[in-house]
């Protein structure tokens, strides 16, 4: 008799919220308004600018998205009733740390932070459960990348719409630059939870109270020139790998922080 009712229980666990349907409109309105608008344009700047910023909100919605439902399907089903299979980014932590904070980062440096957190019992499943959660997210934007990529190198153009294919190619730098950090073995990110389920218990105990700082102690190896250009240096020459010109995010990042220029 039960199974009817956990079957469109399953069926109805991941819900997409209303915000982040909202969030997704305001991405396409971003990108339309790009599409249309003469490069050298106030307008461009200004829908380069929402669709960047909303895009990157999005991955940043799937990206823990994915740690949750790796997790809720691995059976932690209290990740549904803090709300994470919404895709709401106010769940995710706390908004201005997780969402407005790397949003900064992304205007102001043209780069992206690792931005929210979402919460699971990770410890109760076994070493290759908890990397594959770990792992999920910074999976999520590597695919982001490499779908955002082909998109561009095979339909992109400098000449036809090109504020459009500049903000893509920036979003898709973004995505590599989140895959990159994220996957740094530092207390608090994917990377160390990929890692941590093989260091001993001694270990994982000494390094526990360094999680807290992780954030900045990736703002630490951004901030150390020397540390910095060997980043992106791999950022890159990662992004170059699609055959898409690397001054296309450039373009893209300019436009994103179309301030710089006034």
């Amino acid at each position: 008799m039960s199974t009817p009712f956990d079957a469109r229980r399953k069926a109805g666990a991941v819900r997409p919220s209303p915000i982040f349907l909202l969030i997704v409109v305001l991405t396409a309105a971003g990108a339309a308004v790009a599409w249309f608008a003469d490069v050298t344009s106030n307008q461009a700047k200004v829908g380069v600018f929402i669709f960047v910023v909303f895009g990157w909100i999005v991955t940043v919605c799937l990206h823990e998205f994915a740690h949750a439902y790796t997790a809720w399907r691995a059976g932690d089903h209290q990740v549904e009733l803090r709300g994470y299979l919404t895709l709401n980014p106010l769940k995710y932590a706390h908004p201005l740390l997780s969402i407005g904070l790397p949003m900064v980062f992304i205007a102001l440096g043209g780069f992206a932070l690792p931005g929210a957190a979402v919460y699971v019992h990770s410890a109760d499943f076994s070493p290759r459960v908890q990397r594959m959660i770990s792992g999920a997210g910074p999976a999520v934007n590597a695919v982001c990348a490499v779908v955002l990529l082909t998109i561009v190198r095979f339909l992109g153009s400098p000449h036809e719409h090109a504020a459009f294919w500049f903000g893509l190619s920036f979003l898709a730098f973004l995505q590599i630059t989140a895959t990159v950090l994220n996957l740094l073995p530092i207390p608090g990110t994917d990377g160390f939870g990929i890692l941590e389920p093989s260091l001993s218990y001694q270990t994982r105990r000494s390094l526990e109270q360094f999680k807290s700082y992780g954030l900045l102690i990736l703002l630490a190896i951004l901030w150390i020139p020397q540390l910095n250009h060997v980043f992106f240096t791999i950022v890159y020459d990662l992004f170059e790998l699609s055959g898409v010109p690397s001054s296309w995010s450039e373009y893209g990042s300019y436009l994103t922080r179309f301030w710089s220029s006034l």
